[in-house]
């Protein structure tokens, strides 16, 4: 397995793990009772096909296997770009949707490298993969010269918050995403 920067035409399954990292609940939650999980993965697919969006493959890593196969994501982005880079996801929702998310709390500000993405698929989890991919953003926020890496995860979900925690990331506060209550964690990295 190793871990590397994402290529566009790996986007269809980037897509297909953002949207199991969202969960499906929220997937549905932004596309309205008037669209499908399909028209969902469509738009998805798009903005990671857009260099000017928080889920192009231009901020993700994945883990393939010795066979090229992709095993797992992780979409990370500077948290200080945030406005910037959601404007597409906004714009796809008006366009696509009818909605309009222009309004959606911050999730991220300026000094992280905010973890927006991280699932592995089925069939390789349990092998560290999750574990590598972090790593490796933690890597990547040492090189942008940032001092911390955040992420959020859901109060639902305490299997990822002891990943998270047994990695280095400390809880930092609340936030709401997506219709559901979260943990913003932090790790922070030493000057």
């Amino acid at each position: 397995m190793e871990i590397q920067s994402a290529h566009d035409f790996q986007a269809l399954s980037i897509a297909r793990l953002i949207m199991q990292a969202m969960n499906y609940d929220c997937c549905r939650y932004f596309a309205g009772p008037d669209h499908t999980l399909d028209d969902f993965e469509r738009v998805m697919t798009s903005l990671v096909l857009s260099e000017k969006s928080q889920y192009s493959y231009l901020n993700t890593l994945v883990a393939v296997d010795d066979e090229g196969g992709l095993c797992g994501m992780c979409v990370s982005y500077d948290g200080g770009r945030l406005h910037e880079l959601r404007k597409a996801f906004v714009d796809a929702a008006k366009e696509n949707f009818g909605r309009d998310f222009s309004g959606m709390p911050d999730e991220t500000s300026a000094g992280e490298l905010y973890i927006d993405s991280l699932a592995v698929t089925e069939c390789c989890r349990g092998k560290g993969i999750a574990t590598s991919l972090l790593k490796a953003v933690v890597e990547k926020a040492k090189a942008m010269g940032l001092p911390a890496v955040g992420l959020l995860v859901d109060k639902g979900n305490p299997k990822a918050e002891k990943l998270y925690e047994r990695i280095g990331f400390k809880y930092v506060g609340d936030n709401d995403w997506g219709g559901h209550p979260m943990k913003h964690m932090q790790y922070t990295l030493q000057p």
